[in-house]
């Protein structure tokens, strides 16, 4: 008698097909997410070196030194002053609004106060209105450039120094412009650890202008 003979099946046919092009596809969606949070991350630092390189949305300039000459032409410099929930002060200008010359340095005063019974540490966001002249105010010194702590009750005087660049009179878009609205607002800087002071203890820190 004949035998018919015996299909044997290879172990492999029954292992799952497509296992190792799962593990490519699950691979790259990984290294996908990967690179959309760090580009998350970046965007922001991206931003604000945007900003501060076009003046975009009102950004102002960081200038290192005054212009040469200033020009007769003046504009009226409005200041704006503004506190973000959760930061216990109170800050205004020491004037609403001056006029000043085109190239002119000009040095502006606000104050702030902190009413609260505990040390409090704020930081300043700034732009100026309308937003397409923030390329052309410079400024030269300012308090919001670093964090500001405040000890219970302490009053401080902050000054910022700027200019209006003369290279604003030769945009045709903004040339006409009169009035520079200049806007800050403190936020508080959450993980500065404010702590009360002593019954008794003084304050020797000095004003950061």
């Amino acid at each position: 008698m004949i035998e018919s003979p015996i299909q044997v099946r290879s172990s492999s046919a029954n292992k799952p097909r497509g296992f190792g092009r799962d593990a490519i596809v699950a691979s790259i969606c990984g290294f996908v997410v990967a690179l959309m949070i760090g580009a998350s991350y970046a965007a922001v630092p991206f931003y604000d070196w945007f900003c501060r390189a076009t003046g975009f949305n009102g950004t102002t300039q960081v200038a290192t030194s005054a212009p040469l000459s200033s020009l007769e032409h003046k504009i009226a410099v409005r200041f704006d002053s503004n506190v973000g929930g959760g930061l216990p002060w109170k800050f205004e200008p020491e004037k609403t609004e001056i006029d000043v010359k085109v190239g002119e340095v000009v040095t502006a005063y606000y104050t702030v106060t902190n009413q609260s019974a505990r040390r409090t540490t704020g930081l300043a966001a700034y732009n100026v209105a309308p937003l397409t002249v923030g390329t052309y105010f410079q400024k030269i010194n300012c308090f919001c450039f670093t964090e500001q702590q405040l000890a219970p009750g302490e009053k401080r005087e902050m000054a910022v120094v700027f200019y209006v660049d003369p290279k604003l009179m030769s945009d045709v878009d903004n040339k006409n412009i009169n009035t520079i609205t200049l806007s800050y607002t403190f936020y508080p800087v959450r993980d500065a650890d404010p702590k009360p002071l002593a019954a008794g203890e003084t304050d020797t820190r000095r004003s950061n202008l």
